[in-house]
């Protein structure tokens, strides 16, 4: 049972992992013979993790029709940021009255500590993951592991056309980040709030344009 399991386990991480990168073209039809023979596993896992991605999003169903890779159309990105502002502007407004000192200087020493990255010529994988980084914790800070669990979704969810984004960013987004976290350790939930609205929504308005050169990249290499 055990051994089923962590099989399971190990289908759905690898397709996910090829959903995040877009390993698939937006709109492509899976096919899933090929593709259980690829991961070297039977149907049954492959079915399982598939109908556990299509429900998080990762993946589209149609019946008569299978399973697709998603779209990277504009709508839906900016539909998946307003989620996401929606998701942090509340949890940041309650880590305002739950989170305790410690945990709040924790993060301004994790800002402190990883700035230099943003201006050092650092991968943008890793620029990403730092960025993904600050913003789970401070929705842990919230107290509230329903939001965090949204969070992560979205966060995979939007990684590649963040991949793209954080490419013109340089030392943008840590000067965000200063901002929304020096408005939480005053304890101003309001500040704290528009300092997160304003950084969510600078991105947002650019996602038009990075879900664009997201498409020319996987379909124009390099």
């Amino acid at each position: 049972m055990n051994l089923g399991q962590s099989s399971a386990d190990r289908v759905y991480h690898a397709v996910r992992d090829m959903a995040v990168a877009f390993a698939f073209k937006p709109g492509e039809r899976i096919n899933e013979l090929n593709l259980a023979k690829t991961l070297g596993t039977s149907r049954t896992p492959l079915r399982e993790a598939l109908n556990r991605l299509s429900a998080e999003g990762f993946l589209t169903f149609q019946t008569g029709q299978g399973f697709s890779c998603r779209s990277l159309d504009p709508g839906d990105i900016l539909d998946l940021y307003e989620a996401r502002q929606a998701v942090e502007c509340e949890a940041v407004w309650l880590a305002a009255g739950r989170a305790t000192d410690d945990d709040i200087h924790a993060i301004i020493a994790f800002l402190e500590q990883t700035e230099q990255q943003y201006h050092d010529g650092s991968p943008v994988e890793t620029l990403v993951n730092l960025d993904e980084e600050f913003h789970m914790r401070m929705v842990h800070l919230s107290g509230n592991r329903e939001m965090a669990r949204l969070l992560a979704n979205l966060n995979a969810r939007l990684r590649f056309v963040r991949w793209i984004d954080m490419e013109e960013l340089h030392g943008i987004t840590p000067r965000h980040h200063f901002q929304i976290i020096t408005a939480l350790q005053a304890r101003d939930g309001e500040a704290a709030v528009a300092a997160m609205r304003d950084h969510i929504t600078r991105r947002r308005e650019q996602a038009t344009e990075a879900a664009r050169k997201a498409v020319l990249r996987l379909y124009v290499p390099g």
